[in-house]
């Protein structure tokens, strides 16, 4: 894992100005060489624009333009920051100021305290949730701990779009927010929020700009202090600049213009926090003289992740869109991106595994492969899946799954019922493993549906659906275990899980995987529900949506794989379809326009068996199941027509194209799927589906390798039934299960 641009440890610094300039690209030198006036840079992903800012100023420094003091650079992480220090110090600029927008403020409100206000600042408080649930309390509102996270979250967000308590009913209402409560309510704390704080002579982390801009617009002795100190402005990442930090900005600058903004509307992906690129689009109306330089060159990606990118924001619309980049790739050719289906979310995240095995095998550091995620609730199924195939990995942005306070005051209330059910009200009407477990967690807030809108309330439904479903598949396997035997089985998983300090695999969801880049990227549940989520209704809510996936596909720098189940677990109906974003560019999809996706390049895996070998003894011999490799389209054995459905691609036909199929065979296979399902005590459909008998007694394999290759018939399965029905195909009697052993 690294940063979105990276360089030698130790570069010699430049002897001259003019070496500064070397190495870079017109575009880059343009934005180098402009240091009068205003500048807006449009920057797409991986195009070196942290190169392009601190070699501009870098480059004013060492010509004795600029005096180091004299420049302030904003960004928005102390990392990103961190990085823009160490970057002018090699390149020989050190002694400018390389800040955060709250860093900065900070600095000049400890300075100015004394002065404007008087005393000594007041305390700022480390976490606002204490403070908001002591607020809740005197409303006489009862919140739970994610109601109170949300509850702190919406008044992050009012103070930094500048709304107050009286305003929040109806700016709610307006952004289309989705309130942990009645706005009304949410009001009430928020105004009593602000009264203790001044009660308790406290402030949060939001005043530190608030009070900031509150000084600089009253005290103009002190703006014009700030304003004799720092002439020069830079502000990177300017489409999330949020309109209170626009707000500070303009009041440093006062009535100059000498700040270069850089940005990229088609990586605004933090609107939920306040975030807007309307600062970045309308720069050039506020500045109509300004210098604007585009910098499209991606020394980050090769043309086949680029194709891809380009793709996703040719179908995009809104403001954003009609100022996307058009990203040129400057690196060599590498492989297609891979789209793969997979029955169920167990064995993407198993083939996921797999191929990372694989590929740390085959020399790739485990450093630089990622597998990126929409929510952090999908995490734990490929901790699993990673940790069974001895792949190391690390969370990034997320707690581990079991370590999630929900998560683990789950397990205790299990653990309780598990000992003392008997004496359980809640467990009465319980007739199995699932309702037992359904009936714990409703006690935690679980429900049958999910709330509505995003937020903590959301991923702690998220959390407790995962254990709901885990118990579910786990009384598939097992139907005689009791709750005990589930508790130890969470037990086991938890601690089987690898330390999060151990370098691997990285783990994270796609927003806290902004700003950092790998060699090889796996895009996971990239179905429709959770790319786009469920809860993004309006335009705005899906375009974005589409822009979080962008932000995804351009941190891969050579290889990128990009899959979705049709379920959620084996044996479910297959209900999901991949992500309408997918649309056009995925083989054998149609975009919206009617355009067909590219089927020369690319291909789609169809079935969960994908990119495994096994080995099945038929007959006292064993031979290798041939690895299933990338194809083109799925089309009708009959017809020739693309296959869509799930359904249909199993068969390898259109529904109502003529069968082939052996009717004798097929009634076989179902007798003997109806003994296998009483042996083991599952439904029918837990062996084969009705699907996957028909296209079996359709194709009559002979072989391991033609059985593998009918959709359905995953290695687990072929593993242990393969020899089965090779028989039954064959027309023989399949052996006893005591002759088999």
């Amino acid at each position: 894992m690294t940063a979105a641009t990276h360089s030698t440890l130790f570069p010699r610094v430049p002897d001259s100005a003019d070496a500064v300039l070397e190495g870079l690209d017109p575009e880059q030198r343009a934005v180098a060489t402009a240091l009068h006036g205003p500048v807006c840079v449009l920057a797409g992903a991986g195009t070196g624009k942290t190169r392009a800012i601190t070699h501009r100023i870098a480059y004013g420094v060492r010509a004795g333009m600029l005096q180091p003091a004299s420049v302030l650079a904003v960004t928005f992480t102390a990392r990103a920051a961190g990085e823009m220090r160490g970057r002018l110090r090699q390149l020989g600029a050190a002694g400018v100021q390389a800040r955060t927008f709250h860093s900065a403020a900070l600095r000049q409100l400890q300075y100015f305290w004394p002065k404007a206000v008087g005393g000594g600042m007041p305390r700022i408080v480390d976490r606002k949730i204490p403070l908001v649930a002591d607020a809740a309390a005197a409303c006489r509102i009862r919140l739970d701990r994610n109601e109170l996270r949300d509850a702190a979250a919406e008044i992050e967000w009012s103070k930094v779009t500048q709304t107050v308590p009286a305003d929040y009913a109806a700016a709610a209402a307006k952004h289309g927010r989705e309130t942990p409560r009645d706005p009304a309510e949410i009001a009430q704390i928020y105004s009593t929020y602000e009264d203790l704080k001044r009660e308790r002579a406290v402030i949060d982390f939001e005043d530190v700009l608030l009070l900031t801009v509150g000084i600089l617009q009253d005290r103009h002795d002190i703006a014009e202090q700030v304003r004799s100190q720092y002439q020069h402005f830079v502000v990177d990442e300017y489409q999330d600049v949020s309109p209170l930090q626009q707000r500070l900005l303009e009041l440093w600058l006062g009535d100059r213009d000498d700040l270069c903004v850089v940005g990229d509307a088609s990586q605004t992906i933090y609107s939920f926090t306040g975030a807007t690129p309307d600062h970045l689009l309308d720069f050039r109306l506020r500045h109509p003289g300004a210098t604007v330089v585009k910098l499209v060159r991606d020394y980050r990606s090769t043309p086949q992740v680029v194709h891809l990118a380009n793709g996703l924001l040719a179908q995009a619309r809104g403001r954003a869109a009609d100022h996307r980049l058009e990203l040129i790739s400057q690196r060599p050719p590498g492989p297609e991106p891979r789209y793969t289906e997979y029955t169920d979310e167990p064995a993407e995240a198993e083939g996921a595994a797999r191929r990372i095995r694989d590929l740390i095998g085959s020399g790739v550091p485990a450093s630089e492969i990622a597998v990126l995620f929409r929510t952090n609730s999908q995490s734990e199924t490929y901790e699993q899946a990673l940790a069974d195939a001895g792949v190391p990995y690390q969370l990034r942005g997320a707690e581990r799954f079991f370590d999630r306070p929900e998560v683990r005051k789950a397990g205790s209330a299990l653990r309780a019922a598990a000992r003392f059910g008997g004496n359980d009200s809640l467990l009465e009407d319980a007739v199995d493993l699932p309702s037992q477990v359904r009936a714990v967690l409703s006690g935690e807030g679980w429900t049958g549906e999910p709330p509505v809108g995003s937020g903590a309330v959301r991923e702690r439904w998220e959390s407790l659906a995962a254990l709901v479903n885990l118990a579910q598949d786990f009384a598939a396997a097992r139907p005689d275990a009791t709750l005990g035997d589930l508790v130890a089985e969470l037990d086991e998983r938890a601690n089987a899980q690898h330390a999060p300090t151990v370098q691997g695999v990285t783990l994270a969801s796609l927003h806290s995987a902004k700003g950092l880049e790998w060699d090889v990227v796996f895009l996971v549940g990239v179905a429709e529900g959770m790319m786009p989520i469920t809860y993004a209704r309006t335009d705005e809510q899906i375009e974005e949506e589409r822009r979080l996936l962008y932000v995804g596909v351009t941190r891969a720098r050579q290889q990128l794989s990009v899959s979705w189940a049709l379920s959620r677990s084996p044996g479910s109906r297959p209900n999901r379809r991949p992500s309408r974003f997918l649309d056009g560019l995925r083989p054998g999809s149609t975009a919206p326009g009617g355009r067909s996706g590219a089927t020369a390049s690319g291909g789609v895996e169809q079935g969960s068996a994908g990119h495994r070998t096994a080995a099945l003894a038929v007959d006292g011999g064993s031979g290798p199941v041939a690895r299933r490799t990338s194809r083109t389209p799925a089309r009708c054995r009959v017809c020739g027509r693309s296959l869509r459905e799930a359904g249909e691609m199993k068969l390898m036909r259109c529904e109502d194209c003529p069968s082939d199929m052996d009717e004798g065979l097929y009634e076989r296979l179902r007798e003997w799927r109806a003994v296998q399902a009483r042996r083991s005590g599952q439904p029918d459909f837990c062996v084969f589906t009705d699907r996957t008998l028909m296209a079996i007694a359709e194709a009559g394999p002979s072989t391991p390798v033609e059985l593998s290759r009918i959709p359905g018939v995953i290695a687990r399965k072929l593993r242990r039934y393969g020899a089965d029905v090779l028989d039954i195909c064959a027309g023989r009697e399949p052996l006893a299960e005591d002759e088999s052993d």
